[in-house]
């Protein structure tokens, strides 16, 4: 479903990726993981164009978005991305929010944008929300409602940038538990993540990213139990320590 080849990006004389190989297939899950800096969400802004590689190709399904002439708006909705941030349009309802990009881009008319609409919202758990503003909404509640504006519109894959990270710990499940939904559905997703539970449950491969490249990957089990790499180890180590105690490899969590 995705495949990177030779991607490159740079940021001024910042050196972002540096030569990024990836393959995505249909239906699997991979979870990017790897220090704050280390290139993982401008890759996946790559994968969708809204930052263009300066060398290496994307193609989405055999399609090199990179080389093509189309229209930009078309080529991202195949990759539907949820960020950080829930970046809803507070002036607009919960049901606009999801029907604008479908009406806008796909053409959809409205009765059946509003249908699908609600049926997103039925599939995150938030059907009676549809008329709600986003400041009625709690922060979970609004990142749901922009992974349905996300599945409303389609896509070919789904490109998640930290979902959960500008949330209250309390709110983490609730958004968590759609994405396995997803998961358990054969939705093609890439999640750049510092939730590791996750990772290990979801994740059908891992990738460890450090400084703009891929230092590792593999299965769950591996990554987290006998990371190959000392990098992986040290990073895992760290982030385990924070996160309970948890083990990698044949020692202790350090530091």
């Amino acid at each position: 479903m995705i495949k990177v080849v030779g991607l490159h990006k740079y940021f001024g004389k910042n050196h972002v990726l540096k030569g990024i190989d990836l393959a995505v297939a249909k239906g699997s899950v991979v979870c990017l993981i790897g220090p704050s800096g280390s290139g993982k969400s401008t890759l996946l802004r790559c994968v969708n164009l809204l930052e263009v590689p300066d060398a290496g190709q994307v193609l989405i399904d055999g399609a090199d978005i990179t080389a093509s002439k189309g229209n930009i708006h078309a080529l991202r909705a195949e990759a539907g991305m949820v960020f950080q941030r829930f970046n809803l349009f507070p002036h607009m309802s919960v049901l606009n929010n999801i029907t604008l990009a479908p009406m806008k881009v796909r053409q959809v008319p409205r009765a059946e944008a509003e249908r699908q609409a609600r049926e997103t919202l039925r599939r995150v758990g938030l059907e009676e929300k549809a008329d709600a503003y986003p400041k009625q909404l709690s922060g979970g509640q609004q990142q749901r409602v922009a992974i349905a504006r996300a599945l409303a519109m389609r896509p070919k894959l789904f490109l998640f940038d930290e979902p959960t990270s500008a949330l209250d710990p309390e709110l983490v499940g609730e958004v968590l538990d759609v994405m396995r939904g997803m998961a358990r559905e054969g939705t093609t997703m890439v999640v750049v993540t510092h939730e590791m539970g996750f990772a290990r449950e979801v994740a059908d491969r891992v990738l460890f990213m450090d400084d703009g490249l891929i230092l590792e990957e593999g299965a769950p089990a591996e990554i987290f139990s006998q990371p190959r790499n000392p990098r992986t180890k040290l990073f895992l180590d760290r982030v385990l320590r924070q996160n309970g105690g948890e083990q990698t490899g044949d020692g202790p969590i350090g530091e």
